[in-house]
């Protein structure tokens, strides 16, 4: 036991010194205070216990568990510590957490020391109450000191001494805070810094090789290299696995991804996304250092690339945004002096200020369509999700697509080209043959002109002499008869009469040909083709085509309909008893014109290897601009199907025909 009888002692001094020395993390400062209640109180045994929270509301405490003992019994470190006493040491715990306060229990009897009893030793519990002082948490820790018997005033001093010394927790925690405080005002500086250096970038390429660039001179290190993750901007990545890519290299300004330094580099950090923790090499092997994250980490990647020199150290840092990692920072140091552990807090807590900066200017730097994917993407996530988000909307799209082409029926159309025919149309040819005189005036393609019209008149003066010689010729043979019959010559007369009528037929022709010489309109219409004024004087034959006439406001459309659909025409038209539908012209294919079918034409044709029928339709309203031989595609309204019917109608027929037999 020490003497601390006397306040100024060296002992005590020694006491205060040690508790007032601020520790590495609060397991040591736990085990600097279970050593020194033990020593001072003459305890032969001294535990570090913690106290778990309740199970439920109401309920019982969880059993405590030790964590530390002092002094270390042999073989300390493999398995739980081994204590003694120890239901009375957990019995005491349990109610000095219950009550924040120090009890004393007698070992032999479960009783207070207040109370008459056996004094064979005691169990002495001290609560140790974390945070502030008036804190109204329950104390978590509890150090049980098994003591000797003793007599009560001795025992209350004890409890006196392990009160005032179970006080420099609150110190403790004070230098811990203080710490922390610096720690983030240092981190905070740092991160402002390395902001700075980013928005001075004008892109994202820029901005990461001054931050890098900043980072390496700040921290006086060899190298740093970044490191992005392929396809991690914030959005769902679980289409497949991540890839990570060098993008800048401190002092370097082209990157070739062939060199073996660059893939070793990439490697390291691909160990590091892969732990998605801050990772260093060599790892930290001292008390007074050792964490038990870094230690754990795997570091073959990083053992190899500081392979090359025995002097160097490498530590990999993750750029975590939102609990996800999407990029890496690497440092390369060969100085002796170790890269701490608090420089390696220190640094992540400035990169996870970073790296949204980070992501931002990453994500302007992208084109508009990948940035509105992303956007998208991240909608989409907030209604199903954040994980597997692609395959969750993939799987949606699959099944709604699915619902809708099996039962939202749309209307099925059959697509046919077609061509534009006048109704009525004639044709006028030459009558005779001839020459052309004259044609009419203003006749030419495209004019209207009316029922009787002159359209051209042929040379008739040949027919007009062979009129007058006919006329001569009957005249000759009337007066030929009648002085045959004053003669008596009956039969004379009769000769003379026979050749008479046949002057007056060849009169009858001339006068018709006379006639026909004057072509005319047979109708009111449009001329569409013929243009004759440079044939004027040319002989013409019998029946050669001069023009053709048609009324342009009476149009009919004819469809070429490929024998697989005409059947299904067919029976539309039977079942609804009319069938129509739209077409459009290529020549203004946006304004399309209703038609209702008139007549299928029973009687295939081939065209271009198929066969085809013809369909007539009546359009339902006419157009002036509409031209005979217009071509277009028309769509026919054969009824409502389902989407499904629609797209599986041609496998189905093609089936049946192969299945057949």
């Amino acid at each position: 036991m020490i003497d601390l009888s006397n306040i100024s002692s060296e002992a005590w001094s020694r006491v205060v010194t040690e508790l007032s020395t601020p520790a590495e993390n609060d397991r040591a400062f736990m085990g600097r205070l279970l050593r020194v209640l033990t020593q001072v109180s003459g305890a032969r045994e001294g535990v570090l216990f913690f106290v778990g929270q309740a199970e439920s509301d109401g309920g019982d405490e969880a059993d405590p568990r030790p964590v530390l003992v002092w002094p270390m019994p042999p073989g300390a470190g493999q398995g739980p510590p081994k204590i003694t006493a120890s239901m009375d040491a957990k019995a005491a715990v349990k109610s000095a957490a219950g009550s924040g306060q120090v009890r004393a229990f007698g070992i032999e009897a479960d009783e207070t020391y207040y109370e008459p009893g056996q004094r064979g030793g005691y169990v002495l519990a001290v609560p140790i109450i974390p945070g502030d002082p008036g804190s109204a948490v329950a104390p978590r820790m509890v150090i049980s000191l098994l003591l000797e018997p003793r007599s009560k005033s001795a025992l209350q001093t004890t409890i006196a001494l392990v009160e005032v010394l179970g006080g420099y927790v609150h110190g403790h925690h004070a230098q811990q805070r203080l710490i922390r405080t610096r720690a983030a005002g240092a981190a905070l500086d740092l991160a402002a810094r390395l902001i700075a250096s980013i928005n001075t970038a004008p892109n994202f390429k820029g901005a990461s090789m001054q931050m890098i660039n900043d980072l390496s001179r700040q921290l006086g290190v060899d190298r740093v290299a970044m490191g992005w993750v392929r396809g991690r901007a914030g959005v769902d990545t679980s289409a497949g696995p991540a890839q990570i890519r060098v993008i800048a290299v401190s002092d370097t300004e082209n990157i070739d991804r062939r060199m073996t330094m660059i893939q070793r580099l990439e490697a390291a950090m691909d160990e590091c996304l892969d732990q998605e923790q801050p990772i260093l090499y060599p790892s930290p092997d001292t008390p007074q250092e050792k964490d038990d994250l870094l230690c754990t980490a795997i570091t073959h990647a990083h053992r190899e690339l500081a392979s090359s020199d025995a002097n160097l150290k490498v530590a990999s840092l993750p750029l975590r945004v939102d609990e996800r990692v999407i990029g890496v920072i690497l440092i390369e140091s060969s100085t002796s002096e170790r890269i701490q552990v608090g420089t390696i807090e220190l640094l992540q807590a400035a990169l996870d200020l970073v790296s949204p900066v980070l992501r931002i200017r990453r994500s302007d730097d992208r084109n508009l369509a990948i940035r509105a994917r992303d956007s998208s993407l991240k909608a989409a996530a907030w209604a199903v999700g954040p994980k597997h988000t692609i395959w969750k909307l993939v799987g949606l799209l699959v099944f709604a697509v699915g619902v809708t082409v099996t039962f939202v029926s749309v209307p099925y159309h059959v697509e046919a080209d077609s061509v534009f025919q006048p109704r009525v149309k004639r044709v006028i040819s030459a009558p005779f043959e001839g020459i052309l005189s004259e044609v009419g005036e203003g006749i030419e393609p495209g004019v209207k002109v009316d029922k009787g019209q002159l359209l051209v008149r042929l040379d008739d003066t040949t027919l007009q002499l062979n009129r007058l010689d006919a006329l001569a010729s009957i005249d000759q043979e009337r007066r030929i008869a009648d002085a045959a019959l004053a003669k008596g010559d009956v039969a004379k007369a009769q000769e003379a009469k026979a050749r008479a009528d046949q002057a007056r037929a060849r009169l009858g022709l001339y006068e018709k040909r006379i006639a026909d010489a004057r072509i005319l309109s047979p109708i009111a219409g449009t001329i569409i083709s013929g243009d004759l004024e440079d044939k004027i004087g040319s002989s013409l034959q019998l029946g050669d085509q001069l023009f053709e006439i048609a009324p342009l406001d009476d149009m009919v459309v004819i469809l070429k309909v490929d024998d697989s659909d005409i059947g299904l025409i067919s029976r539309a038209r039977d079942e609804h008893k009319s069938l129509s539908g739209f077409v459009a012209t290529k020549a203004y294919p946006a304004r399309p014109f209703s038609f209702t079918v008139e007549q299928i034409v029973p009687l295939a044709q081939p065209q271009e290897g198929n066969n085809v029928y013809e369909v007539r339709a009546r359009l339902d309203r006419s157009a002036g601009w509409i031209k005979p031989g217009m071509e277009g595609l028309a769509k026919l309204d054969t009824g409502k199907r389902t989407i499904l019917w629609i797209l599986t109608r041609r496998i189905r027929d093609t089936l049946r025909l192969w299945l057949w037999w």
